[in-house]
């Protein structure tokens, strides 16, 4: 049978399944608890407290400084035997994995699988992977698979995964671990809102406000992370 053929029979026999006129389908919850099996096997190879998790935009390009610093950032991890696990992605995902790679570390991609079944727009520096139908079974691995977490700049799927991590530490889901926002100028007016609006209204508590530590460098950022080695 024709490759092409089998596949999008495949897909069809799935979306007849997943499809449902009383809500989600029995179909759909096994594949969402497969995906998390498969996931939590995937990420248990790793020890969480030599892993660290990078997210950032997938839209910078290698001439761009915050590629560069999270390139130089993964290398340096990496040399002190550090996972380096990302979102598999281009951008900043690919320039910690390109970090991660060029230093001769463990680099491992988290992807996404897009509508035709291939990743989406995976990196090439990738030497581990593990690949995702649902966006939220994916944001969980990342959240759980290290005990440091890199935030570079970048948009709102950026910014969701930022505030899932502070929430899991704030309300102690998970235990208190380095939140590394690297770039002074991006992050300071984020700090300056949670500071006068968040804080101010008694939205949140001083403890809260020390959840995460801004940097503006890779330089800076192993510093924070020396305090954990």
């Amino acid at each position: 049978m024709d490759k092409n053929k089998f596949d999008h029979s495949t897909e069809r026999m799935d979306e007849m399944l997943e499809s449902s006129h009383k809500g989600i389908s029995p179909w759909r919850v096994f594949k969402i608890m497969s995906e998390f099996v498969s996931g939590f096997e995937f990420i248990s190879q790793y020890d969480y407290k030599k892993a660290v998790t990078f997210f950032g935009s997938a839209r910078y390009k290698s001439d761009n400084t915050n590629y560069k610093e999270a390139k130089k950032l993964a290398s340096a991890l990496a040399r002190k035997k550090y996972v380096v696990i990302t979102g598999g992605g281009p951008g900043i995902m690919e320039a910690a994995n390109r970090g991660a790679h060029e230093a001769k570390g463990i680099s491992v991609g988290i992807n996404i699988k897009n509508i035709s079944g291939g990743f989406e727009d995976a990196n090439p520096f990738i030497h581990r992977t593990e690949s995702f139908n649902y966006f939220f079974t994916r944001k969980v691995m990342l959240a759980f698979a290290s005990q440091i977490y890199i935030f570079f700049p970048g948009g709102y799927g950026t910014l969701d995964e930022l505030f899932e991590m502070l929430v899991l530490v704030q309300k102690e889901k998970i235990k208190r671990t380095p939140i590394i926002l690297v770039n002074k100028k991006f992050w300071s007016p984020l700090k300056k809102w949670i500071d006068e609006f968040l804080f101010t209204e008694n939205l949140i508590t001083a403890k809260d406000k020390e959840i995460y530590k801004i940097v503006d460098s890779a330089e800076e950022a192993m510093k924070v992370v020396s305090k954990k080695i």
